[in-house]
């Protein structure tokens, strides 16, 4: 029985935006499909303004190859949360609140996040599942995250930004998010941004570096002095 077309097309465009601009062989084997298949399907994403093909640099010599990546429209594809209303809304708070009023917005919103999560997290004490739990919670709010590991570290990396709208016209949001993420860490881990839709990349990447707890050294119990023995005759 011969694949979907149209969940084909659906499940490359979930392709190119889970891992970034890819070859057609690459798609081909991920989806399990002939690399024909992919290619015809491909030509009518791009047809449709959804996929365009760019040039990858080469580290050697050779000519560059060409990978498929998403457009804008492509972009577009996946839920943006009602991003037009979003943006207007926090235009007229700023509009008539001013930018205190919008930041108070922001803490509560912040604060709100931050209950939510910490509480999903309560009881887990240990590094890794406390990040799985933030995936899964963020992947559910629709940000399409998880975490994989490098080397020591660990990476929470989101896919899609369900608010970016909201974010590009108040970068408030990022940074509210960024301190949550960095509580629910907690001590274990120093967490910092490294990849920020925002700033031009294609996703959102937090790496999460362990931290060993430094076991206190226990203090040495200081011996008495020698008696001195007594030598005057």
């Amino acid at each position: 029985m011969e694949a979907d077309p149209a969940a084909t097309a659906d499940r490359l465009l979930f392709a190119l935006k889970t891992h970034g601009p890819r070859a057609t062989a690459a798609l081909a084997a991920e989806l399990a499909i002939t690399g024909e298949a992919a290619r015809q399907q491909l030509q009518k994403l791009q047809a449709a303004g959804l996929v365009e093909a760019r040039l990858q640099p080469q580290a050697g010599a050779g000519r560059p190859r060409s990978h498929w990546a998403l457009t804008a429209a492509g972009h577009a594809r996946f839920p943006d949360a009602h991003a037009q209303l979003t943006v207007q809304l926090l235009a007229t708070v700023r509009e008539v609140f001013g930018e205190p009023g919008l930041e108070r917005l922001i803490a509560a919103r912040e604060q709100a996040t931050r209950t939510a999560y910490l509480q999903a997290c309560e009881g887990i004490e240990a590094l890794e599942p406390r990040l799985r739990r933030l995936a899964a919670l963020r992947d559910g709010e629709g940000y399409m995250a998880r975490v994989e590991r490098e080397g020591a570290d660990w990476l929470l990396i989101e896919d899609h930004c369900p608010i970016c709208a909201a974010a590009s016209s108040c970068l408030g949001f990022c940074r509210s998010e960024l301190e949550v993420f960095r509580e629910v860490a907690g001590p274990r881990g120093a967490l910092r941004r490294e990849e920020h839709l925002i700033a031009g990349a294609r996703r959102c990447v937090y790496r999460i570096t362990p931290i060993t707890p430094i076991t206190p050294i226990a203090p040495v119990e200081a011996q008495p002095a020698p008696k001195m023995r007594d030598t005057a005759g």
